[in-house]
């Protein structure tokens, strides 16, 4: 048996994901200290989940959908998440000066 394989368009869609950017670059901006990129990561990695299955389960089309027949690709999601949230937090702090 071959493991299964994902296109690399799909990897890109879940790193894209509109959710899960716009509530990582939210909390990375609001974040006053480093450590809270990780904090603002997980959440915006929670929500994107969460508003994915909601919206593939209703049968509506997602970028990045989630749901039993599709991948999630959880790390592509987290490091998606922290690169956001940590150039969001970058910006602000460059903007603070």
């Amino acid at each position: 048996m071959t493991p299964p394989s994902v296109a690399f368009a799909t990897w890109i869609l879940a790193a894209f994901d509109p959710v899960l950017i716009a509530v990582a670059v939210w909390l990375g901006w609001r974040a006053d200290q480093a450590a809270k990129i990780f904090v603002a990561a997980i959440a915006a990695l929670a929500a994107s989940m969460l508003v994915g299955w909601a919206v593939t389960s209703s049968g509506l089309p997602w970028p990045a959908p989630v749901g039993r027949a599709y991948p999630t690709l959880m790390p592509v999601r987290t490091i998606a998440a922290l690169i956001w949230a940590g150039a969001a937090y970058a910006a602000s702090r460059a903007r603070r000066r």
